[in-house]
C-alpha cells in the first residue's frame, strides 16, 4: 500500500496526517516540537509500513528546522511545498475559504498522492556541503547587513561631518576601512578632528593596521580636517557624534562578522571534494565558489541536465507563449543567492578568461544589453560547471570556449 505523509508545520507543535493512494485518511496525529514528538511521528510512519527500504515520502511547507533535517538524516524523502501552492491546492478541496492546521496537513499529503512527480525532494547533500551553505549563506547576510550599516553611516555623516567623508573619498572601501573607523571614533565630530594633531593620527593609522604612507596620510587627514567647512550648532553636532559611535558599533559588528565567517566558509570549502573543481573556473575564487556549490549542493541526481541547472540559477530564459502571442523574458523565479553569485563569477571571468569574454562581446554585438550577456555568459559557464562535475574534470578553456572557425574565402 501506498502511504503518504502531509505535515503542518508550527512553532511549537506539528499535525501529522496519513493517507494511501486513493486519499483515505489512514492516521492523523498532533506532535510536540521536540524529540518525543519527532520518535511518536517515526512510531506513526512505522506503524502504517514505513521501513529504511520502503519510506514514506514526507510533504512539509518548510524545507528547514530540526524536524526537517531529523526526517533527511532518517532516510524519509522529504518534499518542501511552498505555502502559498498549498492554499491553491486547498481551494480543489473547499470552496468555503477556511484554514485549518488539520486540514492543511491532509492537503499536504494530497499533494504527493496526486501530484508527486510534480515536486522535488530536498537534494541529498553531503554533511559538509550542508556545512558549507550555512556558512556561506551567514556570510552573504553578513555582507549585506555590512552595506546597510555602511549607507546608514554614511548618510547620517553627510548630515554633519562631511569632512571625514572627503578625506576618505578617493580610499578603496572608504570609511568601512580600519583606519576610517579608528580615525571616527576618536574624534566622532568636526570640532574633535580638528583638534587631532598628526602624530595622533599617525598613531591611529598604526592603531587601525596601516604599515606604508603613514606619514604622508597623516598630514593629508590633519590638513583635510582643519579645512572650513558648514558646521552644525555645536550641542547638534555634538548630539549627531553620539549617534555616529552608534552606528559606527554596528558597522564594526558587522564587518567583524562577515570577515570572521569569510575565514570559516574558505576552510570548510578547501576541504570539499569538488573545490579543485569549483576553482578551476575563471573567476571563481573560494569564497564565491563556496557560494555556488552552497546552492547547487554535491547531489548529482539533483539536476538532471544542465537546463536544469541553468533555470535554478535564473540563467535560462523563459518563454511565455498564447495565440499569436509570444515573448521570451529572464526568469524572475529564481534562486537569489545563486543569481547574486552568478553576477559576481561571470563579471569576475570577463577579464580572467578571453574565451568568456568573446562569448560577452557576441551577445553585446548581438544587441543584448549588459545585464542579458552577462547572465547569458554565467548560463554558459553553469553549463561547464554541470559537466565538470558529472564526469569530475577541471575547466578547460578550449573545451569550453572553441575558437570560432576562419571563414573561407569565396571561389570567383
Amino acid at each position: 500500500m501506498e502511504i503518504y505523509c502531509g505535515i503542518d508545520w508550527a512553532e511549537d507543535h506539528h499535525d501529522v496526517a496519513l493517507a494511501d493512494r486513493d486519499g483515505k485518511l489512514l492516521a492523523r496525529r498532533r506532535i510536540s516540537d521536540d524529540a518525543a514528538g519527532l520518535a511518536a511521528l517515526l512510531d506513526l510512519l512505522a506503524e502504517h509500513g514505513d521501513t529504511p527500504e520502503d519510506p514514506v515520502p514526507v510533504a512539509i511547507e518548510t524545507p528547514r528546522g530540526l524536524l526537517t533535517a531529523c526526517l533527511r538524516a532518517a532516510g524519509r524523502p522529504v518534499y518542501p511545498v511552498n505555502p502559498m501552492a498549498v492554499a491553491r491546492y486547498r481551494d480543489r478541496h473547499s470552496v468555503a475559504g477556511k484554514k485549518s492546521d488539520h486540514g492543511d496537513s491532509v492537503v499536504l499529503a494530497g499533494v504527493l498522492r496526486t501530484d508527486l512527480g510534480m515536486h522535488r525532494p530536498l537534494p541529498a547533500d553531503s554533511e559538509l556541503a550542508q556545512a558549507i551553505a550555512v556558512l556561506a549563506r551567514a556570510q552573504q547576510d553578513a555582507v549585506w547587513d555590512r552595506t546597510q550599516a555602511h549607507n546608514k553611516l554614511r548618510s547620517h555623516l553627510r548630515e554633519y561631518y562631511p569632512g571625514f567623508l572627503a578625506a576618505f573619498a578617493d580610499a578603496r572601501g572608504g570609511i568601512m576601512r580600519p583606519e576610517a573607523r579608528a580615525i571616527l571614533a576618536a574624534a566622532p565630530t568636526p570640532a574633535g578632528a580638528a583638534q587631532l594633531t598628526v602624530p595622533q593620527l599617525r598613531a591611529l593609522l598604526r592603531k587601525a593596521g596601516r604599515r606604508n604612507r603613514i606619514d604622508a596620510d597623516a598630514a593629508r587627514l590633519h590638513e583635510v580636517f582643519r579645512a572650513p567647512q558648514m558646521r552644525q550648532p555645536p550641542l547638534v553636532e555634538d548630539a549627531m557624534g553620539r549617534q555616529a559611535l552608534a552606528l559606527l558599533r554596528q558597522l564594526d559588528a558587522a564587518c567583524a562578522a562577515a570577515a570572521d565567517l569569510e575565514q570559516a566558509v574558505t576552510e570548510s570549502f578547501n576541504l570539499h571534494p569538488d573545490a579543485g573543481i569549483i576553482t578551476s573556473f575563471p573567476g571563481l575564487g573560494a569564497l564565491t565558489g563556496a557560494r555556488v556549490l552552497a546552492e547547487i549542493g554535491d547531489d548529482r541526481s539533483r539536476f538532471q541536465d544542465a537546463k536544469g541547472l541553468k533555470a535554478y540559477a535564473g540563467a535560462a530564459p523563459i518563454t511565455r507563449a498564447s495565440g499569436k502571442t509570444r515573448s521570451v523574458t529572464c526568469r524572475k523565479i529564481k534562486n537569489n543567492r545563486l543569481a547574486a553569485a552568478g553576477y559576481s563569477w561571470a563579471f569576475s571571468a570577463l577579464t580572467a578568461s578571453p574565451g568568456a569574454r568573446a562569448h560577452y562581446d557576441r551577445r553585446k554585438d548581438a544587441g543584448d544589453r549588459h545585464a542579458a550577456a552577462q547572465r547569458n555568459l554565467f548560463g554558459r559557464l553553469l553549463g561547464c560547471l554541470h559537466h565538470c562535475l558529472t564526469t569530475g574534470c577541471e575547466y578547460n578553456e578550449t573545451t569550453a570556449f572553441p575558437a570560432a572557425p576562419e571563414k573561407l574565402p569565396r571561389a570567383a
